[in-house]
């Protein structure tokens, strides 16, 4: 999820590239309805996102049975400690921030997928 179609297509390019199957959302509340109904292993999200922020889809997310063990990776342009502790306590798995390198996303998704399917 992220209102940048540049960032949405980088991204969403790379890991397909290197293998995972990727679904992208413009908004929160499109991202919210996808992951709903696809169920992913991980979600990629941008904090400032129109319709529905990133703070709060992941809030949603987690209070959703369908979605709640779905490990979220919040990305962001904003590296403040403030909003990484906001995000990890609503309930992020991790707070990365942009410029994040393609490959370096890739790490913790992979990271993040093993262990969802490893529990």
């Amino acid at each position: 999820m992220d209102d940048t179609a540049d960032v949405r297509e980088m991204y969403g390019d790379y890991l397909t590239a290197h293998g995972f199957r990727v679904s992208t959302a413009p908004d929160g509340e499109r991202g919210i309805a996808r992951a709903t109904h696809q169920r992913p292993d991980v979600i990629v999200m941008d904090l400032s996102m129109p319709k529905i922020d990133g703070i709060t889809a992941i809030k949603y997310l987690k209070s959703d049975p369908r979605t709640r063990d779905v490990p979220v990776i919040l990305l962001t342009g904003y590296p403040f400690k403030a909003i990484e502790q906001g995000a990890l306590e609503a309930g992020a798995d991790v707070f990365l921030t942009k410029p994040c390198l393609p490959e370096d996303l890739e790490a913790h998704v992979e990271r993040l997928v093993r262990k969802r399917h490893a529990a």
